[in-house]
């Protein structure tokens, strides 16, 4: 006989009904319903959390804690950047670059602030916006005769 998607099934033996649990007790697994007797898992919407080691000091508070561990206040108030590098900016090929053209052209998305940093090197004069700069870029932005323009987010007037 030839074995082909059409005649194959399971080995035999290998499937079995599902255990049809609480339906009397001539079942085998009627009354209790596979729960036992009494306590939490017994009840209806009973059941403990992971790591739960009934009542047991769980192994996660027992251990030592170590190295840093960011605060969650703290991790919303860092700011977040888009990193682009000079040879990125070189290879647009344009004067002046700004957020808005980055994101036009699929560099970063819309709402990204722009860190600009220095790997890379400048063909001629660019000027360029950004949210921030890191030393070397500034450095290679000057030294192409180029301006490395700061934007400025004032809290006060994005509140």
């Amino acid at each position: 006989m030839a074995v082909d998607l059409r005649t194959l099934k399971p080995a035999a033996g290998s499937k079995r009904r599902h255990a049809r649990v609480g339906r009397g007790i001539g079942s085998g697994s009627g009354k209790t319903a596979g729960r036992g007797h009494k306590g939490k898992g017994s009840r209806s919407g009973g059941n403990t959390p992971p790591g739960y080691e009934g009542g047991q000091m769980p192994l996660k508070r027992r251990v030592p804690k170590r190295g840093f561990r960011r605060l969650q206040k703290a991790e919303g108030r860092r700011e977040e950047f888009a990193v682009v590098n000079l040879k990125r900016l070189a290879a647009l090929g344009v004067e002046t670059v700004d957020p808005a053209l980055m994101a036009e052209r699929g560099i970063i998305r819309a709402a990204d602030k722009v860190k600009v940093l220095g790997d890379g090197q400048l063909a001629g004069r660019m000027t360029v916006r950004a949210h921030a700069f890191s030393s070397s870029a500034k450095e290679k932005i000057a030294a192409a005769g180029g301006v490395a323009e700061l934007i400025e987010d004032n809290p006060k007037l994005n509140a």
